[in-house]
């Protein structure tokens, strides 16, 4: 298969996801859009499209155009029936394309926290394997409403963590993709985001932390890029 990887910024791209794309002897593309070239290809044409996060937010048309194109793409790539999978910035642009728009949290949500799995969530494909509840890395300040017609899949007590469209698209919020270096290149510099130093994010112990989680969460990671891949390839 070929999976394209729409990319934000040099330390949000697909991380472990890559890993697992290149072990199964898939062709993984990267495209980082805000830079304005082209994709190597028409998007409609991978097997698969994942997007993935950014210090952004997804009201910001403003200070990054490239927003509005992405969001008529994931509309495109939606009507197409192109697989899907959207993570954290991601996942709300991919929301906003199905018609629920992005919103700012009540808080943000920085650092490990609980993710609950729906009855839905239990019975995803994707997502079962996770059931009943994870423990999830998250950074995010953003989040989405449920999009008309989809289903809610996991949720916090802040924000909707995971869902499905039709049957070829799902969004997540927390973080499955990310490797230990950018985690950690993360908390070193999140004095670069002021909801992190608003909610006075410790980075020493955050940092602990990531170093004592990442193996496990890496292999969920990896796990559940798997399975999206595998989705892909059958058309569920």
């Amino acid at each position: 298969m070929r999976v394209l990887a729409i990319c934000h910024q040099s330390d949000a791209g697909p991380g472990v996801f890559a890993e697992e794309i290149r072990a199964r002897g898939h062709q993984l593309e990267e495209w980082m859009l805000p830079d304005g070239a082209a994709p190597a290809a028409e998007p409609a044409s991978y097997d698969a499209v994942m997007t993935f996060g950014g210090a952004m937010h997804a009201d910001q048309e403003d200070r990054h155009p490239w927003l509005r194109e992405e969001k008529a793409l994931l509309a495109e790539l939606l009507e197409r029936q192109v697989p899907l999978l959207g993570v954290c910035l991601g996942s709300q642009l991919l929301a906003e394309a199905a018609g629920a728009a992005a919103e700012r949290s009540p808080a943000p949500e920085i650092g490990w926290l609980e993710v609950e799995l729906s009855a839905e969530g239990a019975a995803d494909p994707l997502l079962a394997p996770l059931a009943p509840a994870f423990t999830a890395l998250q950074w995010h300040s953003y989040r989405s409403p449920l999009p008309p017609g989809a289903v809610a899949l996991a949720s916090s007590p802040i924000a909707l963590q995971a869902y499905r469209v039709g049957d070829h698209a799902w969004g997540i919020q927390f973080h499955a993709e990310v490797s230990e270096h950018d985690a950690i290149d993360w908390t070193e510099h999140y004095s670069e985001d002021p909801d992190a130093v608003a909610i006075g994010l410790d980075p020493i112990s955050l940092g602990a932390e990531i170093h004592d989680r990442i193996e496990a969460w890496n292999q969920l990671g990896r796990d559940l890029c798997g399975r999206f891949l595998e989705l892909a390839a059958t058309g569920r």
